[in-house]
This record gives structure tokens, C-alpha cells and sequence, in this order.
């Protein structure tokens, strides 16, 4: 028995209810290819200034979370805003991030699909002041995924809205970037409720003409795009645009309020996934996508449905703090020791919405340790003056 605060300022005795999911692997091949974006588990004995030099990982602990994504049939999203790009995690750590994860799928066997993000967080903004520079970064993150055996993910950047880019700027930047990568690259589209540096973001504050751009972009060169990640947490956009994109291109969808029904799709078109929220679900989301493998949409909607309030709880405004409650989620299920986050993130969310989390995670099935989960929220409670 716990004693949970509630919204409205009162404390409620409280009981696991829910039945966990066991992870495992699906047994049929997937119809939909999924990413789940992962934390970094940081090392808080070797963490010192947290706030002001590097992250201290934990690479034992972060490299089993990504094995255990894999031995569930799902691909790995890494180094991007689910593990704190910009937000706690600098270049360097991401590219050593980069390559301890690639040389372990490489042994993995499932040999699962990762993709990773090349962005230009390893300079500072003043220093991105024009399209050559813009592109030059991007260009010196790109060689290293690329040299590690990773897919391209073209991160959104915080330099093009810094500089107010017109059009004509992303245009310059994404050919030269699209055309010159060894394989076919995913785009990616964060909206600002993720970071609200983004806003903006293709040159226009029009999701209309911004989406026209976008689609001009792609058509140029389609064979060289495997898909776009789009995060702006609008369904029936993500709908009209997937709907217009070229043939084999994917539309992956970053919307974490509505990827239920987006996944499935309309009888016509669908979307693929590369979500945060599937690094905590993921024994649902891996046991979902089987069935919908198997054309068994009752499973399917059953085993995500109780999920999607999970995940509208983590993803709540302010957005860009969702990071927090996927490691919470990690700590609860014991695939690390301890719940700090590089830069002391989990300061981010209050127990409120932690207490919000356990209870949708365990009316989901997503507290797979329930005994542990219990011991460690209890640590929490205990450390926000509740017993």
C-alpha cells in the first residue's frame, strides 16, 4: 500500500491493480518499423558540477536499457532529444554514445535498425551564423555517425531559427546534407512545444507553408529519404501530410498523444514510429505491433490503449520536460540503480505528476517489477516528506 498525492492536494492510499506485461521478443516480423528514442542513464559518483561540464554515464546501465529495446524487436532512435541532446547531453558524450551502441548492435542478434542524430550542438550559436557553417556542422556529425555504421537522423537545429533562416537557407543546408549521405537519412521535425528554439522552424511560422516546403524538399530527391519524423502533436496534420508524401517514403510519427491511431493507420496510409514514449512502453508497443503484424486490431488497440494516458501525462506541458519520466519509468522497473539525470533534470517534474505516472503505469501493465517499483516510489515519496 502507497500514499499517493493527487491534483487537488490530497494525500490517497493507493494499490497496485494492474497486471505486468513480460518483455519478450515478437514472434513474427513486424509490419511497421519502430524506433524508441533512449535516455542516458547518467553515473552520479563520478558526476561532479553537473550543471557545468560533461555528463558522467553509466555506459553498462545505458547499453543494457538499448539491448533490452532490441530484445523486443524495436530499433533504437539514438543521441537525440529523448537522451538530453542540448538539454544535458553535449556532442562528445552523444558521439562516444554513437559508437558504444553501435558496436553492440552490431553484435546483437536481432541486428536492429539504429538511427542517429546529427545535429550542430558541438558549436555554439554564434558561430552558425550562415549556411556554410550550418552545413559544415552537420557535415562533421554526419562523418561520425556515418563512420560508426549509423543511419542519419538530420536533427532539427536551434541555429536556423536563431538567424531568423528564410526558405532558401534550410533549402541549401538539407540538399547538400540529403544528397551527399551514404544511405537514405530520416528528417526530423520537433515542434516547439519540444523545444521551444524551434519554433519556426523550416523558415515560416505556418505549419501550411512549412509542410509545402518540407514535401517540395523530399520530392527533390525522394531515394535518398527514408522517412520524416514529425513531432508536432497534431493528428490530422500528420494525416494530410503523410498522405502526400512520395511513394517508400515513411512518415515516422513523433506524436505521443496520438500514436495509437496514427500506427494504425486509415485503411490507406499509416505511420511508422520513432517515439520517446515507446522506450517506456515498450513491452506494450513491441507486443502491439506484433499483433497488428497478425491483423489482430483487439489486441492491438487493448495492449496500447491504457498507454496512451500514460504518455499524454509524461509529454505534458511543458513538453521539453517529458525526459524526466521516461527515466523514472526505468528506475521504477530496475534497469538502473538510482533516479539523477545528467544536469539534475529529474528536478523537472514534481512528485505530483511522478505519482500521476505510477498510477497510469501500473493501469497499463508497465510496472513489469512491481515490488521493486513500489520499494522505490516510496524512496521518493519519503524524500518529498510523505510516508
Amino acid at each position: 500500500m502507497l500514499t499517493l498525492p493527487t491534483e487537488d492536494h490530497r494525500l490517497e492510499a493507493y494499490r497496485l491493480r494492474g497486471k505486468p506485461l513480460a518483455p519478450r521478443a515478437p514472434a513474427i516480423p513486424l509490419t511497421r518499423t519502430a524506433f524508441a528514442a533512449a535516455h542516458v542513464v547518467s553515473d552520479p559518483l563520478r558526476e561532479r558540477n553537473p550543471w557545468d561540464t560533461r555528463p558522467a554515464v553509466d555506459w553498462d546501465a545505458t547499453l543494457a536499457f538499448r539491448i533490452g529495446l532490441w530484445d523486443q524487436g524495436l530499433g533504437l532512435a539514438e543521441a537525440m532529444d529523448t537522451a538530453q541532446r542540448g538539454m544535458g547531453l553535449d556532442w562528445l558524450t552523444a558521439k562516444e554514445l554513437i559508437e558504444r551502441t553501435m558496436a553492440s548492435a552490431k553484435t546483437h542478434p536481432m541486428k536492429p535498425r539504429v538511427a542517429c542524430g546529427a545535429g550542430t550542438d558541438h558549436l555554439p550559436l554564434p558561430e552558425l551564423r550562415d549556411a556554410a557553417a550550418i552545413s559544415a556542422a552537420y557535415e562533421t556529425q554526419a562523418a561520425a555517425i556515418e563512420k560508426a555504421g549509423g543511419q542519419l537522423i538530420l536533427m532539427a537545429s536551434r541555429a536556423f531559427p536563431a538567424i531568423s533562416a528564410p526558405p532558401q537557407t534550410y533549402a541549401s543546408v538539407y540538399r547538400r546534407l540529403i544528397d551527399g549521405a551514404r544511405e537514405p537519412v530520416i528528417l526530423h521535425w520537433l515542434g516547439g512545444m519540444f523545444d521551444p528554439a524551434l519554433n519556426g522552424y523550416w523558415g515560416s511560422a505556418s505549419v501550411e507553408a512549412a509542410s509545402d516546403f518540407v514535401l517540395e524538399l523530399i520530392a527533390a530527391n525522394p531515394s535518398k529519404v527514408d522517412g520524416i519524423k514529425i513531432s508536432l502533436l497534431d493528428q490530422a496534420h500528420e494525416e494530410g501530410f503523410r498522405a502526400r508524401l512520395p511513394a517508400g517514403v515513411r512518415l515516422y510519427t513523433g506524436d505521443d498523444f496520438n500514436y495509437a491511431a496514427l500506427i494504425a493507420g486509415d485503411g490507406r496510409h499509416h505511420s511508422h514510429a520513432l517515439l520517446g514514449i515507446f522506450a517506456a512502453i515498450a513491452p506494450a508497443a513491441a507486443q502491439a505491433l506484433e499483433a497488428l503484424a497478425r491483423n489482430d486490431m483487439a489486441t492491438y488497440h487493448a495492449l496500447l490503449a491504457p498507454t496512451v494516458p500514460l504518455s499524454r501525462e509524461i509529454f505534458r506541458a511543458p513538453t521539453r520536460f517529458y525526459k524526466a519520466g521516461i527515466a523514472f519509468l526505468s528506475w521504477l522497473n530496475g534497469y538502473q540503480r538510482h533516479f539523477i539525470m545528467p544536469a539534475g533534470f529529474q528536478s523537472s517534474r514534481d512528485i505530483t505528476h511522478y505519482a500521476a505516472v505510477f498510477r497510469l503505469a501500473d493501469a497499463a501493465g508497465l510496472l513489469t517489477k512491481p515490488d521493486l517499483a513500489v520499494e522505490r516510489m516510496k524512496l521518493l515519496l519519503a524524500l518529498h516528506g510523505i510516508g
